[in-house]
Parts: structure tokens; C-alpha cells; sequence
């Protein structure tokens, strides 16, 4: 890992770091980059706009660690409030979760329940749930989560991080239920026996999970999302995609809010199905630390607003 990713991961855990920047208008602005504002109505506005464009959305409230269960059911009732908006709008949007948000930590059994309305409130209104995949530590719990809802409600996804050495023997686990799996990189700061310390490892591991979800989607034994950014890690999937006869619409590409705008266009005017990641809300500083960590040459955009 580079000295400028980790320093930045580890930037992200720091509750002084946070209150120091949090207020400051610069940081406010460069953050502006990756979202549409901190309200649940900007990113719903976002939403609209996309769907003029044939882009679907995948909404995110920013927010971790919860501990205690009064917070985590305030955050699962405006999931639910986000699924009657969505509804209401008839938005081609999903929503994704993080368990700790959700006050995992709190009460699993208590997370489960939550999950478990929300994935029938998708079902209801005919959109996704997505559970987000967080630390290492939290993998085997988020699984154990998601084949308990995947085993009630049919729409509901997981994310996996192509990152953790672990990945490969997880997704043959899940290949059992038909699952639903967004597969990204991972921006957790992970040590090198959990997490391959290399970009090139990383890609490549990425590159073989890809070719695994496309085989089981050509069988449609799994539905692919691939959350990715990299351009020619792109035109590989969709070419190893024409090799199995994989139908443009049996996957999906997601790419955050403000990174390729121009590139998520363009994709999908190829047919190719795409859903661009609103995240909001006000605890946006690790999320946003994190997003610096995935490319640390953004660090030059936040300097120029500074300047």
C-alpha cells in the first residue's frame, strides 16, 4: 500500500481530523465533487436528473458505527422513508447500506430484523437493497446477514471486496443462493496477511472474480455489478461478457457521483446498464477520506480549492 493511501485511510478514523475539516468551506466545496449535498432531497434531485439520462442511482445515507438500537431504527425508518420517495417518484433507484449503520455492533439479531423490512420495503417498491461490505472484521457477519434476507426477499445484493485474500472463497459460498454481488476494489485500511498490499494483485484477483460472476451469470445463477471506475478494467469485463454470451442486461457498472460523469454517459449509450452511487447526509469525512485514499492524486483537487 502507498504511503499517501495509508496515511489517508488512517486520516479517516480520526474523530479530531473530522472536526477540524468538517466545518472548513474548502473542505465543503472539494467534497462537493462526490455529492450532490448533505439532504436526502439533493440526492433524490440527482436521481431525477440521471433518469433523464438512462442512468439508474444507488442512494446511500453516510453514516457508521452505530451503538446503541434507538439510533439504528431512526436510520432503518428513513430507509424506509427513501423507499416510499423513491417509489413516489418512480426513480430507477436502489439503496445500499452499511450494518454498522444499522447498529450491527449493537444487536446483530436487531440489524437482521431491520434488514430484513427493508429488503420487503424494496420488494414493495419494485427496487433493490444492496447491504455495503465495511472492515474485514465485519465480513463473516455481513454474510451470515445477507443470506438471511437473500433467503426471504429476492431483491437484495452484497457487496464484496476484491481486495481481502479471502474474496475468491467467499463468492463460491454464496454462488448457492443465486446471489446478487457488487464487486469493487475495497478502501479499507487492511493488513497485508488480510488484504493483497498490491495494485497489480488486487486487479488481477478483481480481473478472476469478474470472470467467475459473468460464468454464473451466463448460467444465471448470479446477478454481477461491478463497481469500478477503472476504464480498461471495463472494456475487459464487457469483452469477456461477449465471450460468454453474458446479455448486456444480466450486469450492471457502478461508478460513484462526479467521477466519469462523461465515461457513465457513454456506457450506457453502449447499452451497458449503469447506476451511479449518491451517497449524502453529514458524516461524510471518512467516507470522503476514503474516497481520496482510492486515487490520492485527488488530493491536488482539494489543494486547488484551498488555493
Amino acid at each position: 500500500m502507498g504511503f499517501a493511501r495509508s496515511l489517508l485511510l488512517k486520516a479517516s478514523r480520526s474523530q479530531w481530523l473530522a472536526r477540524q475539516l468538517r466545518e472548513r468551506r474548502f473542505f465543503q466545496r472539494a467534497v462537493k465533487r462526490f455529492m450532490p449535498g448533505e439532504a436526502l432531497d439533493d440526492a433524490l434531485e440527482a436521481a431525477g436528473q440521471f433518469a433523464k439520462a438512462s442512468l439508474g442511482t444507488v442512494l446511500t445515507e453516510l453514516g457508521e458505527q452505530v451503538t446503541n438500537r434507538a439510533e439504528a431504527a431512526a436510520v432503518r425508518d428513513h430507509y424506509l422513508g427513501v423507499f416510499e420517495k423513491i417509489q413516489r417518484r418512480k426513480l430507477p433507484a436502489h439503496v445500499s447500506v452499511k450494518l454498522t449503520h444499522l447498529g450491527l455492533e449493537a444487536s446483530k439479531e436487531g440489524c437482521v430484523q431491520d434488514v430484513l423490512k427493508l429488503a420487503a420495503r424494496a420488494e414493495q417498491a419494485r427496487s433493490f437493497l444492496w447491504i455495503d461490505m465495511e472492515e474485514s472484521r465485519y465480513v463473516d457477519a455481513t454474510l451470515e446477514v445477507y443470506r438471511r434476507a437473500k433467503a426471504e426477499w429476492p431483491s437484495v445484493g452484497v457487496c464484496l471486496q476484491a481486495y481481502l485474500r479471502r474474496t475468491a472463497k467467499d463468492l463460491e459460498g454464496l454462488l448457492a443462493v443465486a446471489p446478487a454481488i457488487r464487486l469493487v476494489k475495497g478502501a479499507y485500511n487492511e493488513p497485508p496477511d488480510v488484504a493483497f498490499p498490491k495494485k497489480s494483485d488486487v486487479d488481477e484477483n478483481y480481473r478472476q472474480l469478474a470472470d467467475r460472476l459473468l460464468a454464473e451469470a451466463a448460467r444465471q445463477r448470479a446477478k454481477p455489478v461491478f463497481g469500478t471506475h477503472d476504464l480498461a478494467l471495463i472494456e475487459w469485463i464487457r469483452k469477456a461478457a461477449v465471450a460468454k454470451r453474458v446479455d448486456p442486461s444480466a450486469y450492471e457498472f457502478h461508478m460513484l457521483y462526479g467521477i466519469r460523469a462523461q465515461e457513465q454517459r457513454k456506457l450506457a449509450s453502449m447499452s451497458a446498464k449503469v447506476r451511479v452511487l449518491i451517497s449524502y447526509g453529514s458524516a461524510w469525512f471518512a467516507w470522503y477520506m476514503r474516497r481520496l485514499a482510492e486515487r490520492p492524486a485527488n488530493v491536488w483537487f482539494v489543494l486547488r480549492n484551498v488555493v
